[in-house]
């Protein structure tokens, strides 16, 4: 990739005595996004639900790239089984981006196979995730989620499914708190 997207083009075998001026050629970027109402979920969270017994675990990284024009997030979730429900052990990887105007798309890979699209929504200490489609969603079921920030290291995750023709039920509330960065010796991170 040249610099900054501006690439010269000259020829450099044989040029006759008269040389034209090298092309220059410059692609304009698309503006940055703004994801900073949403500094907050950056990091590494841990947490267990509160509303299953015996309770699940989920753990959540959320961390910027390409120069934060992208956000990536990485979630595992495990519930052990129930008298109703079987064993859950599932994780999922996120790109979020900006899309068409100002909405927001996150595109979500889960490790069962499926691809699914969903519009962001920042309401306050709030960010809401409702089902858009996508290349391979689960036929006919609708997830969404909610994280709403609680302080400045906790939040709580709420996940709502759909099945075909229901309406949505809570799947499982979640508390998570900030993983804090283990220092090293001497007290140094």
């Amino acid at each position: 990739m040249c610099g900054a997207l501006t690439c010269l083009f000259a020829v450099t075998a044989n040029l006759p005595a008269k040389q034209k001026p090298p092309a220059i050629y410059r692609i304009p970027l698309p503006p940055a996004p703004d994801f900073s109402p949403m500094d907050w979920v950056i990091g590494e969270w841990s947490g267990t639900t509160i509303d299953h017994e015996p309770p699940g675990a989920i753990q959540l990284n959320a961390a910027y790239d390409f120069d934060k024009r992208i956000v990536i997030f990485r979630e595992t979730m495990s519930m052990p089984a129930t008298k109703t429900l079987p064993a859950v052990n599932e994780s999922w990887m996120g790109i979020l981006a900006s899309a068409a105007g100002s909405q927001v798309a996150l595109h979500v890979f889960t490790s069962t196979g499926f691809v699914i699209r969903y519009r962001l929504a920042i309401d306050g200490a709030e960010m809401h995730f409702t089902p858009d489609g996508g290349e391979q969603p689960p036929p006919g079921w609708l997830f969404r989620r909610v994280w709403a920030r609680t302080d400045l290291n906790s939040m709580t995750e709420t996940v709502q499914v759909a099945p075909p023709d229901k309406p949505f039920f809570v799947f499982y509330t979640a508390k998570l708190g900030r993983v804090q960065p283990q220092k090293a010796e001497g007290g140094k991170q």
